[in-house]
């Protein structure tokens, strides 16, 4: 996971790189986006092909199609 304030795309992805992950979740997480304590979340899975950028949704609901995601990639 990459929580980050500006340039979120770009900085995730540079962690993704610095780190060796295949993926990494990039999340705004500045005061006026109201995520840090908040119930819902929008994040951008970023991987070498890209990005894909996910509508704002329960972080539950986030967590669980992050399982799946993951689940999906192993079979």
């Amino acid at each position: 996971f990459a929580a980050e304030t500006e340039n979120v795309i770009d900085n995730a992805a540079q962690k993704r790189l610095r780190k060796g992950c295949d993926w990494i979740v990039a999340n705004d997480v500045a005061p006026q986006t109201g995520i840090m304590g908040g119930a819902h979340n929008k994040v951008t899975l970023i991987d070498a092909d890209g990005t894909e950028t996910w509508d704002e949704m329960p972080k539950s609901d986030v967590a669980r199609r992050l399982a799946l995601r993951i689940a999906d990639a192993l079979t």
